[in-house]
This record gives C-alpha cells, structure tokens and sequence, in this order.
C-alpha cells in the first residue's frame, strides 16, 4: 500500500519547536500475516523545515525511514483493532518519525552560530575560554555565605 498522510493527523508539528512538517509523510508499506500478529514493513519519507539551534537559518531536511517495521499483535492486551481489514497505523508511524527525529538540528555542522559584537558565536582561541570562566568564578568566591 502506498500513499500519503497529512503531518496534522500524526500530529508532528507539536512536538519540537524547531522542527516543523508541512508537507505529507509518504509511506510504502507491506502488511504480512503471520501466526499471531501482522508484520508490517517498508519506507516512511517526510520533509522537515528545522531551525537551526545555533544560527536559527531554517533549512530543509529529508527524513527518510527506509527501514520502517512494526509486528502488530492480535492476541493479548495490545492487541491492534481491526476494522474489517484494516488496521490504525498512525501511532506507530508517528513514534518511528518522532525517534528519528534530529535532537539539536544545525544547518551544517560546522555552525559557528549567529554572530555578534561581543565575540559569541566565533572561534575561542586558546586560553580565551579559561579566562572567562576563571573571571566568573572569581566573582562567585568573593561572595561570604
């Protein structure tokens, strides 16, 4: 079976606030019956716009589940319903795309982030970094608890 599902009725787009789907997931699927449940297998695709966390560019992203398979049970307590023979898919789409879902999204990987004057977001050189921190620490151990 092939086809497309909106983004809405996975429910993607209230997930992550720097990852957003606009456009269908498109999935290809096999279902198999076996002796005690159903194996489904095949391909989930959906095109992400992420923000990136360090420069916030939004930039497009395939997600591309080639591997996707879920064994539905039909015995027991989760057990899937059956409506004729059709079985609701949706839950185990959306957790498989939400697993695969980019944890801290960048443009590239190599993002120096958003630059600014005072030097946030370029390369530290050496001894830069100890400087700073060594600057807050002494502020804090001039305090009297």
């Amino acid at each position: 079976m092939k086809g497309e599902i909106p983004a809405d009725e996975l429910e993607l787009n209230q997930v992550d606030t720097v990852i957003h789907v606009s456009e269908p997931v498109i999935y290809d699927l096999v279902a198999q019956k076996m002796a005690k449940g159903i194996l489904v297998t095949g391909r989930l695709t959906v095109r992400l716009e992420c923000e990136c966390v360090r420069c916030l560019k939004v930039f497009p992203l395939l997600l591309d589940l080639k591997e996707f398979a879920v064994e539905l049970p039909l015995e027991g307590e989760e057990a899937v319903v059956l409506e004729g023979d059709l079985a609701d898919l949706t839950p185990y789409l959306r957790e498989d795309i939400l697993l695969a879902y980019p944890q801290h999204p960048l443009c590239e990987p190599g993002c120096a982030g958003l630059p600014n004057q005072s030097g946030v977001g370029r390369e530290n050189h050496p001894g830069e970094a100890s400087q700073m921190t060594s600057s807050a620490w002494s502020v804090l151990n001039k305090l009297k608890l």
